[in-house]
C-alpha cells in the first residue's frame, strides 16, 4: 500500500451578497427626488406593475412599500431604510434610449418593438440593426402612443414601464434587466 496523502480542507470564502442598492439614505412618505424614483423602479421590478415612477414617496408609494415589507417578512412601517433596500431588486435606471443610441440594448429593444408590433402598435424598427434610427424612432413613438405615455420618441422611465400585457412584463423586463445601469 502506498502512502496516503492528507487532504487538507479548502477554505472556501463566504459568499457575497451583491447589495443591489448600495449606499441608499432611508426615506418615507413625502421624500422626493431621485431616491424615490429609484425605489418606484425597485418595486415596479418585484413586480408592481401598478405602480408609477415619478420621484414622490407619495400614498401608492408608501403603500406599495408596505405590501413589499410584508411579503418580504420586514416590519411594516412604510420607511425604506437598509433592511427594506438590501430586500429590493436593483432600482437603478435602465438607459435612455434615443435617436444615435446604439449596442446590445438597443438591438433587444428592436427586436420586442418588432415580434410585438402585430395587432399591437403595428410599426416595426424595420430591422434589428442595434442603432437607433428613424425607424425605430418611430417604432417608439407608436409603442408610446399605443402604451399611453409621453409620445417623443425617447425610450426612458415612462416608456421602460409601459406593460406589455403579457405574464406580468414590461418592456424594461422584456428588453432585460441586465441592462440597469448602476
Amino acid at each position: 500500500m502506498g502512502r496516503r496523502s492528507a487532504i487538507m480542507p479548502v477554505e472556501v470564502p463566504p459568499k457575497r451578497r451583491i447589495v443591489q442598492n448600495p449606499g441608499q439614505p432611508t426615506i418615507s412618505p413625502g421624500a422626493t427626488g431621485e431616491v424615490v424614483r429609484r425605489l418606484q423602479r425597485a418595486l415596479r421590478r418585484t413586480p408592481n406593475l401598478g405602480l408609477t415612477v415619478n420621484g414622490t414617496f407619495d400614498l401608492q408609494t408608501e403603500t406599495a412599500v408596505k405590501q413589499f415589507q410584508e411579503s418580504a417578512g420586514l416590519v411594516v412601517d412604510g420607511i425604506v431604510g437598509p433592511l427594506t433596500w438590501n430586500a429590493l431588486p436593483d432600482g437603478g435606471p435602465m438607459p435612455t434610449l434615443q435617436e444615435g443610441s446604439s449596442g446590445d440594448v438597443v438591438r433587444s429593444l428592436q427586436t420586442v418593438l418588432t415580434n410585438g408590433a402585430s395587432g399591437q402598435w403595428n410599426t416595426t424598427p424595420q430591422g434589428i440593426d442595434g442603432d437607433f434610427g428613424p425607424h425605430t424612432r418611430a417604432a417608439v413613438e407608436a409603442f408610446q402612443s399605443w402604451g399611453g405615455v409621453t409620445v417623443d420618441g425617447i425610450v426612458g422611465d415612462q416608456t421602460w414601464s409601459v406593460s406589455l400585457h403579457a405574464a406580468s412584463s414590461t418592456l424594461e423586463s422584456a428588453v432585460g434587466l441586465n441592462f440597469v445601469v448602476g
